[in-house]
């Protein structure tokens, strides 16, 4: 009786490592997108800081003629 008991007891512990490193995984797979975002935004300010520069310098130069 006390082998069935330890038997249950694993297999109950086993299926949770399962579902454990299923949530790991989703949990990364969401952060690497919110990563991927993240990265997206930032090249987009970059190119809105970028285009603002060249107005600045285009002004810049427009007021020294």
């Amino acid at each position: 009786m006390k082998i069935l008991l330890v038997i249950a007891a694993a297999a109950a512990l086993a299926g949770c490592g399962v579902e454990t490193a299923s949530t790991a995984a989703t949990a990364a797979s969401i952060k690497k997108q919110e990563l991927e975002e993240g990265q997206k935004t930032m090249q987009r300010a970059q190119q809105k800081i970028d285009g603002a520069m060249q107005q600045v310098q285009q002004r810049a130069g427009s007021t020294e003629q």
